[in-house]
């Protein structure tokens, strides 16, 4: 493969998103419009389910809900960041609201469940492009 065609392959590369939520309505939705969008997606129905995808490949962003059962998402998201670095994590909960990363949740950005669908579509595409050292600061 020539230098050329290896840019385009990675130019080319679907990113790859793993969307933990235990409301299936809110997964499924999710992933369905993250697959629209042109994402590769991959659902878990909690964080120890997410352990599991991460052990099979590692996600570009992790999107997972902050209140699940066996293992929640604040622990989640801060095993993900002490374990796969590169990974571009985003909270979300539909018990705040507003776009600021609620005070002790260590997250890229932060996504209220009550938002616009789009706002999320925001998040994910900035989180994609940006490179991992400015992603740790998105949210102030």
């Amino acid at each position: 493969m020539t230098t050329n065609e290896q840019s385009v392959a990675i130019t080319t590369r679907r990113p790859n998103i793993v969307i933990v939520d235990d409301d299936d309505q809110i997964r499924h939705l999710l992933c369905a419009v993250l697959d629209a969008s042109g994402y590769k997606v991959r659902p878990a129905s909690d964080g120890v389910v997410a352990l599991e995808e991460l052990l099979v490949e590692v996600p570009d962003i992790l999107l997972s809900d902050l209140y699940m059962p066996r293992m929640s998402g604040v622990e989640l998201l801060h095993f993900v960041r002490q374990q796969f670095p590169r990974t571009r994590v985003v909270a979300m909960s539909g018990e705040y609201s507003g776009y600021d990363v609620p005070a002790g949740i260590v997250a890229n950005a932060f996504y209220a469940k009550a938002s616009n669908i789009g706002d999320l579509l925001k998040i994910v595409e900035t989180l994609v492009y940006l490179d991992v050292p400015r992603a740790r600061n998105l949210h102030t």
